[in-house]
């Protein structure tokens, strides 16, 4: 009798985690949009409130949604573009204040915000978001004249910046806390899900670094939690130089510009 009771307990709970499992499944499915695209909302009507000259910018997507770009000026004759695809969370309005890090070494900024983000209207995905920032580099090009354009991606921004560095012609690539395959950034419980996340090429940096053409450089923290080290390790092999992967002793996803390796590299980088 006692043996038969376990019995049932054993096979109830199997079944309890195997309907537990097959709903966060389903919820996952319907809503993975939602879960990895972690976009803040502004209002159409929001100023924004940077610390030095910036212009704001409104385009159109082929899908009749708008795109918000923010065009921060260096303070003197600009040695060229850094042309910033941001990382998953937040909007232009704390992405913005990333732009001194790179007008105070005398380089204009473009950033935007994707679709669903800040005052940009649609839904992220994949697509959506590739296709961003193919129309606003394009926008770039059509609109300004630099001597030299760069391309900088931040952890999820970094898969579309080397997905567009593969497809165009920059001088330069840099990445920030890059991933190999977005899978890598998804831990248990979530993993066994993987089914349902963007394949194959979607936000890969593995599946397109090799193939852009300039010079790759990627700057990665020890204590990154979000994104594990080993994950951007795998990229090294397509590097030109493996000195081109900066690490920083201690740093983290979020935190890099704290430190002051990252300043000194990057001085020499754009110098």
């Amino acid at each position: 009798m006692i043996s038969l009771l376990r019995k049932y307990k054993f096979w109830k709970v199997l079944l309890l985690l195997l309907l537990l499992y097959f709903l966060t499944n389903l919820l996952f499915y319907l809503f993975s949009d939602q879960i990895i695209f972690q976009s803040t909302k502004l209002d159409k009507n929001y100023k924004y409130d940077f610390k030095q000259p910036f212009k704001e910018y409104f385009i159109t997507t082929p899908d009749s949604n708008t795109v918000n770009i923010i065009h921060f000026t260096a303070p003197a004759v600009s040695k060229g573009l850094i042309f910033y695809l941001h990382g998953n969370a937040g909007d232009l309005s704390r992405w913005g204040e990333y732009a001194i890090d790179f007008t105070q070494l005398g380089y204009d900024v473009v950033m935007f915000d994707y679709h669903g983000y800040g005052k940009s209207t649609g839904n992220p995905n994949h697509d959506n978001l590739e296709s961003d920032a193919s129309l606003v580099f394009n926008w770039i090009n059509s609109n300004f004249k630099f001597s030299k354009i760069i391309i900088y991606g931040r952890s999820l921004g970094s898969a579309l910046a080397t997905e567009l560095a593969a497809k165009t012609s920059p001088d330069l690539l840099i990445l920030e806390t890059p991933f190999a395959e977005f899978g890598d950034v998804v831990y248990w419980p979530l993993r066994p899900l993987l089914n349902w996340l963007p394949q194959d090429e979607d936000f890969s940096n593995a599946a397109f670094l090799s193939k852009v053409k300039c010079r790759k450089v990627i700057f990665h923290g020890t204590n990154d939690w979000v994104v594990p080290l080993s994950s951007a390790q795998k990229l090294i092999p397509m590097l030109d130089d493996p000195r081109d992967f900066i690490l920083i002793e201690g740093g983290g996803h979020k935190d890099l510009r704290e430190f002051d390796l990252y300043h000194s590299k990057l001085a020499e980088i754009l110098k």
